[in-house]
């Protein structure tokens, strides 16, 4: 992408998707794109030389590309205070955050709904300064269009995904948190949880890797009647870090 080349509509999409999930692997990325890894390495090397994007190997497996500022001003996004690398802690839940998109976005009834995935960052941008101790912030939203002709048409759920367990009484106390909520981030504090509103969140859906899955499941089934909107699936595998890693090599 030359100073004076415009760039593409996948281009777009695809900046606005890394800086949605904070920062992306390049394997991951190739697969938003629908390009091969090398054509993806490519885009990336675009992006950098216009300034819109930085990358660099943070971990195991392929490189992580991310937006700088001038990269999130071109896409109109708000997120200028952030503008750097993610930080080493929280790599393998960003990767397992975006293999659990890629995957729901991968199915037929997602796409043909056009429904809508609201990431954890744009959660928190509109949350501002108010991040309280006790609001709980998903991984992501996913919202279902009315018509969608589905019959979850019109819902909002919680995703989570979950590497490691903590312990049952506060995952029980997140879901909770997540099941009585009636307004949206950044609401009044007023609407947070309104009598005779209905719950923001359909449901929860957790997505689990092996170390966690046990402690989910018996946080889910201390919760009575709110069980049945309590999903429970395992994480693919191509989620973990040490399988990027491993395809890299």
């Amino acid at each position: 992408m030359s100073a004076g080349q415009a760039a593409s509509a996948r281009d777009v999409a695809a900046l606005v998707f890394v800086a949605e999930m904070y920062g992306l692997q390049l394997d991951q990325l190739a697969t938003v794109m629908q390009l091969s890894e090398h054509a993806a390495g490519a885009a990336v090397a675009r992006w950098t030389a216009r300034g819109y994007a930085d990358n660099g190997r943070l971990g195991p497996g392929p490189r992580w590309v991310w937006l700088t500022r001038s990269g999130l001003a071109a896409c109109g996004l708000p997120y200028t205070g952030a503008a750097a690398a993610p930080p080493l802690s929280r790599l393998a839940h960003l990767r397992a955050v975006t293999a659990v998109r890629l995957a729901l976005a991968g199915t037929d009834w997602y796409a043909n709904a056009a429904a809508h995935w609201r990431s954890e960052r744009r959660l928190r941008y509109r949350l501002g300064g108010r991040v309280g101790g006790r609001q709980h912030v998903p991984d992501g939203e996913v919202h279902w269009p009315d018509d969608a002709g589905l019959a979850w048409a019109g819902e909002c759920w919680a995703i989570e995904a979950e590497l490691t367990p903590k312990t049952v009484a506060r995952t029980t106390v997140i879901m909770r948190e997540l099941l009585t909520r009636t307004g949206d981030y950044g609401c009044l504090a007023s609407e947070v949880r309104a009598a005779g509103q209905p719950p923001r969140h359909a449901r929860a859906i957790y997505v689990c890797g092996p170390a966690a899955i046990g402690t989910v499941t018996r946080a889910a089934d201390a919760l009575g009647s709110m069980r049945e909107r309590i999903e429970i699936r395992r994480l693919p595998a191509s989620a973990a870090l040490a399988a990027a890693a491993r395809a890299a090599g």
